[in-house]
């Protein structure tokens, strides 16, 4: 009975060693800047308050600014994250959502433009195809 349950431990512990980590998800949030400078605040302490619980990264220039915060769990989605509190240096308090010009979710587009690429690849492979067919009937 103890080499059995010795080894159900065993063989418990070996799966969970090699578990699958559940995919994490990647969120991109785009500010508009006179926004921000409306609100006398940045882009910077926005991402400060989100730091301690998600990776965050931040990418100022030209164009809009934006945000990349990495969410570890695949249960997230834009309004989780669109609903997470903002303290402004004035003591005002907004959601996220209502700070952000756009919030996209990276990994969910990301899943849509392969299944267009797939679809498209197929559609040239079938189009090759079809030229193949033609010029070997026309050519006797």
């Amino acid at each position: 009975m103890k080499k059995v349950a010795l080894i159900f431990l065993l063989f418990c512990t070996c799966c969970l060693g090699f578990a699958k980590e559940p995919e994490s998800k990647t969120f991109l949030i785009l500010f508009d800047k006179v926004e921000l400078a409306l609100l006398q605040t940045n882009l910077g302490s926005i991402a400060q308050q989100l730091s301690p619980f998600f990776p965050t990264k931040t990418y100022e220039g030209n164009s809009e600014l934006a945000l990349l915060v990495e969410i570890p769990t695949s249960t997230f989605n834009e309004c989780l994250l669109g609903e997470y509190w903002i303290n402004l240096k004035d003591g005002r308090r907004f959601q996220l959502q209502q700070l952000a010009f756009r919030l996209f979710d990276l990994s969910e587009n990301k899943a849509v433009y392969q299944r267009y690429m797939h679809d498209f690849e197929a559609q040239v492979e079938q189009k090759k195809k079809v030229l193949k067919s033609t010029k070997s009937a026309s050519n006797p």
